[in-house]
């Protein structure tokens, strides 16, 4: 990717956002983050409501790249106002980008917006591209939790929202993304190592269910692979190419660390821990069997494809960081 663009993180300032922020800087870019909070950065920090139009909508006008990373995070109990919480600043923040956008002399070369690899239906059987996987699915599966359909009806509306929004001279890239593993502390390989190390890091109920993730290098790299070929366009799965078992992930990620054991963990024992938490189940039981099969046809190259080793560069680069 060349230096210099200009690039706008719509809700920029969370743990995916600030791994982008901080690459985009490196590589020499102008990078503005927009957010409800601001914060002091060594980029630019603008305000925003992610509900109405305001001075932000400056910000976009000739832009290179805008990536609306928005969301309340889903790491929370699905009570009735959390859930609105949860759409709403997903397709609301959508929504009013592709308001400004429409309206602008000099729009976004790209607009990329966040999605979920959890689009996809609970499989075991087989891996979801974006070409066969089949979306939702849960009507077939009566046993299946409410916030399993709740999680689809939200990933189906928030890409609704933006797909459906009018930017003819913007291409559009929805990113339904993994888990992101990165080192950072409070993200997901944070709480999962937490997990390992107090030596709770068995198999999760069954432990057959299939855990989708990208390591946070490869993450960077999809996203500049997709800015720089601008013929691409349309839904991208980032994951790595090689989900597996949360019986093996676990096990992988517990080598890496250096414990042989774990202490595996009941589904009444899940969802106990998911209220005491305030957290939810689907989280950690919903399979998610997803591959990035257009990454892979457009000849994009992992570094880190197979789970164990991307733990073991994980957990050394988090013993790094420890002060």
């Amino acid at each position: 990717m060349s230096n210099m663009q200009r690039i706008v993180l719509a809700g920029g300032s969370g743990q995916v956002g600030s791994i982008l922020a901080r690459h985009f800087h490196t590589q020499g870019c102008e990078v503005v983050v927009l957010s409800r909070q601001p914060y002091s950065a060594p980029w630019q920090v603008a305000a925003w409501d992610a509900v109405t139009l305001g001075p932000w909508r400056e910000m976009l006008e000739g832009t290179d790249v805008l990536i609306n990373l928005t969301g309340r995070s889903v790491n929370c109990r699905y009570t009735e106002k959390n859930k609105r919480l949860i759409k709403e600043s997903r397709v609301q923040s959508t929504r009013i980008l592709g308001e400004a956008i429409a309206q602008m002399a000099k729009p976004p070369r790209l607009w990329m917006n966040a999605s979920t690899a959890t689009i996809y239906r609970h499989s075991f059987d087989r891996a979801m591209d974006e070409d066969t996987g089949e979306i939702g699915g849960h009507e077939r599966e009566k046993d299946a939790p409410s916030t399993w359909r709740f999680s689809i009806d939200v990933a189906t509306r928030w890409e609704q929202a933006f797909f459906s929004a009018a930017t003819p001279k913007t291409r559009k890239i929805a990113l339904r993304s993994a888990m992101t593993m990165s080192p950072s502390r409070g993200g997901i390989f944070d709480e999962l190592l937490r997990i390992v190390r107090f030596g709770l890091g068995g198999a999760a109920a069954s432990g057959k269910q299939f855990i989708s993730w990208i390591h946070d290098a490869d993450f960077i790299r999809a996203i500049d692979f997709l800015i720089a070929h601008e013929e691409y366009m349309g839904p991208f799965n980032l994951a790595a190419p090689n989900p597996l078992p949360n019986r093996d992930f676990m096990k992988a990620l517990r080598q890496a660390w250096g414990i042989s054991i774990g202490l595996p963990a009941t589904q009444w024992m899940l969802k106990a821990g998911a209220v005491f938490l305030g957290t939810e189940t689907e989280l950690i039981l919903k399979s998610r069997r997803v591959v990035p099969g257009r990454l892979l046809d457009s000849g994009f190259s992992f570094q880190f494809p197979e789970w164990p080793a991307a733990a073991k560069d994980l957990v050394a680069r988090w013993r790094e960081a420890q002060p």
